[in-house]
């Protein structure tokens, strides 16, 4: 997928509004100088619309070609990633099934994954599969779409939750994060796979490990927390710009245990213990929430969050808006940049202007998913972007242990 629609892209630039184009041309500014000076840049991703808008396709991209230096990402992108990120489900009413209504999802629906009988085939070599189930599917009731791989759908959801179990097991015995051992057999289309082929660190944070299922189980008790914690840290401590998209509960960045600035980590500085700080970092930071750049107008005008903080008084009272956890810190850094706008739109701009400025020639693009290039793209990655190859993994494996 290496056709690039330019015109679209300056179009997504010229549909922000002002401040959110001088804020993303500062932005690039910030990661290309970092890179030119061999610097580092960390990107902080949620799931959903990451996902969904092709953002953690291009973000594997951009490991690949030297510009990502790490990620932090939630459990259930790492389930998705292992179905092949996306792909494509038929959605059936689960009572011509005879289905149990109460163990259903919400709307008593049930999900098969769009495969080949060629394909079950295969599938077949590695799991029991309810082939009188599967029977039943192409003749019922039901729609099909694309959404994030790997979730509801039999058996590729089934199949990712059983292969959970196996890494885990793996993780036990090699003490390698799940991120790691997962990423050797993910496609390096993937965070997951680009990092683990180019040794860039991908990792779940602490507050997005619940999701995916047994998936975040098995993430959650491959490594210790206080570990997972360190490793972060570390990853974000080497960073000179860190991005952050769509994702909530930012507070390991911004008030974790090791971070001097704005967090806690004045008291594992007292006990000797290695720190990192924010201070001289950019943080950038691409949001829907207006309200995000409101409290950094009211710090910067009236240094109001900082008062608050001060004085112990609530910040949501004070400065009357909505105020998620992560917006403290944000909005008191002093080089934080806030970029108000859908990720679809922000992206695809931010990667090719900092791709032209580097001499860097991108494989694939992300767009906003509403477009016709955003709807092409979708069916790219469930076309292209591969399911977890257990082969891969034990043949890293191998490797690992020699």
């Amino acid at each position: 997928m290496t056709n690039i629609n330019r015109t679209l892209i300056e179009q997504f630039y010229s549909d922000l509004d002002d401040r959110s184009r001088e804020s993303l041309d500062a932005s690039v500014e910030k990661v290309v100088k970092a890179k030119e000076h061999g610097g580092k840049v960390a990107i902080v991703t949620g799931s959903g619309p990451n996902i969904h808008e092709g953002v953690t396709t291009l973000i594997a991209e951009l490991i690949s070609k030297g510009v990502v230096d790490g990620v932090t990402t939630s459990s259930a992108v790492v389930s998705h990633e292992m179905g092949g990120t996306l792909d494509r489900v038929k959605m059936c009413p689960a009572a011509q099934f005879g289905l149990p209504e109460e163990k259903m999802p919400r709307g008593n629906v049930f999900e098969f994954t769009d495969l080949t009988d060629e394909q079950l085939d295969e599938l077949s070599k590695e799991m029991i599969l309810d082939r009188s189930l599967l029977a039943k599917r192409k003749d019922a009731e039901g729609h099909y779409l694309i959404k994030a791989a790997a979730n509801m759908a039999y058996p590729m959801g089934l199949r990712t939750e059983l292969i959970a179990e196996e890494i885990h097991s793996i993780c036990r015995q090699t003490g390698q994060p799940f991120e790691v051992v997962a990423g050797w057999g993910c496609d390096e289309r993937t965070m997951l796979g680009a990092g683990a082929k180019k040794g860039v660190p991908v990792l779940v944070t602490i507050p997005q490990l619940v999701g995916g299922g047994h998936v975040g189980l098995a993430v959650g008790d491959s490594i210790p927390i206080a570990e997972r914690s360190r490793r972060i840290a570390e990853l974000i401590g080497q960073s000179d710009v860190v991005i952050e998209s769509a994702v909530a509960l930012t507070q390991e960045i911004h008030d974790g245990p090791f971070e001097t600035y704005t967090g806690h980590g004045i008291w594992s500085w007292w006990q000797n213990l290695p720190t990192y700080n924010l201070k001289e970092k950019s943080l950038i930071r691409f949001d829907l929430d207006e309200n995000l750049r409101k409290a950094q107008d009211l710090q910067k005008q009236s240094a109001m969050i900082q008062e608050a903080i001060n004085k112990g008084l609530p910040k949501t009272k004070l400065s009357k808006i909505p105020f998620r956890m992560e917006m403290s810190a944000f909005a008191r850094h002093e080089g934080s940049i806030p970029v108000i706008g859908d990720i679809g739109m922000i992206w695809p701009v931010f990667a090719l202007r900092i791709a032209d400025s580097l001499g860097i020639s991108l494989d694939f693009m992300s767009y906003k998913q509403e477009t016709q290039e955003g709807k092409d793209m979708r069916q790219w990655i469930v076309d292209n972007i591969k399911p977890f190859c257990k082969a891969k993994m034990q043949a890293r494996l191998a490797e690992y242990k020699h």
